[in-house]
């Protein structure tokens, strides 16, 4: 007997619920901040480009002309950036019930940096988030129930992960074991995440997942990619499906991993996946915590329950 697909008609009524999406204005982060709104959550669309993020709001009032949409802007890839837009949020919410790291960059022809130095792949897809959530993570504590995202990918599998050159100062730089590495970062961080939830005594919880193969504007660096899109690739709809899934399913848990289920986990509905054998290191991902509090100088806020 198969097992029932999962989609966006299996998500609860979300009114009430504030959901913070990064990256919201194109791709599987559009489409999850859409099905968030559809189900009736305040979503705040948090995205770098003002330009950009002013037409997926407009995109999504038109398609859902009630929805509760805000647009905050936000370049994960500057900690001067984010610290100022978590303040802001904080001003105006006094809840946050889903926080969605969706935003990344993919593969850049070349080794770039952030604007604090660190290299564009981990700077960005890691460490911003990084900072983003330590930044967040009380009001997070403070709202039942609440939920942490990381959208990983099944890159991590061919990453490059060397803990003692994180910013690709040693090594030739490889764009592919860069990305994969960002990737096994965000999963550690979720393992790492989880464990601190846990010891705080709170019902936060801290769930990855990947999108399988979907066409995104991600890929438009890669040639690869673009020729086989047409073939292989979901379209952001479906991606975005694993993503809602770690967001609101019950069955989702703490420290869980969620990708689609057929043809090798590329494409499919979501289901439970098992992450790259590196991403699951409990030892690699304590080192990569204390490397991240000191990069981005963000520490953990909560402290240990006694009932823990």
């Amino acid at each position: 007997m198969s097992r029932k697909r999962w989609t966006t008609e299996n998500i609860a009524d979300q009114t009430g619920r504030v959901a913070l999406v990064t990256g919201a204005n194109s791709g599987i982060g559009y489409e999850a901040a859409l099905a968030l709104s559809a189900k009736g959550a305040t979503v705040v669309i948090a995205c770098r480009s003002r330009e950009r993020g002013e037409h997926a709001l407009a995109a999504m009032r038109s398609a859902l002309p009630a929805a509760d949409l805000e647009l905050m802007e936000l370049d994960l890839a500057s900690l001067a950036s984010v610290r100022a837009f978590s303040e802001a949020f904080k001003k105006r919410f006094r809840r946050l019930d889903l926080l969605i790291n969706n935003a990344g960059v993919m593969m850049p022809p070349q080794r770039e940096v952030t604007a604090d130095g660190f290299e564009l792949q981990f700077g960005t897809n890691h460490l911003g988030h990084f900072a983003l959530t330590m930044q967040l993570v009380e009001l997070l504590a403070a709202t039942d129930g609440s939920r942490i995202v990381n959208v990983s990918s099944s890159a991590q599998n061919f990453g490059k992960f060397d803990l003692d050159d994180l910013q690709w100062e040693k090594r030739s730089f490889d764009r592919m074991g860069s990305y994969g590495a960002s990737k096994v970062a965000n999963m550690l961080f979720t393992l790492e995440l989880q464990k601190r939830l846990a010891a705080a005594g709170c019902s936060t919880i801290a769930t990855a997942c990947h999108p399988g193969w979907t066409s995104t504007n991600l890929q438009q660096s890669t040639p690869l990619f673009r020729l086989l899109n047409p073939v292989l690739a979901m379209q952001p709809w479906q991606g975005a499906l694993p993503t809602l899934y770690a967001a609101v399913a019950p069955e989702a848990t703490g420290g869980g991993y969620y990708g689609p289920d057929g043809l090798g986990t590329m494409r499919g509905y979501p289901a439970a996946n098992k992450p790259a054998r590196i991403s699951m290191d409990a030892v690699a991902a304590e080192r990569l915590w204390a490397v991240s509090e000191r990069l981005t100088g963000d520490g953990w806020p909560l402290e240990a329950s006694s009932a823990a």
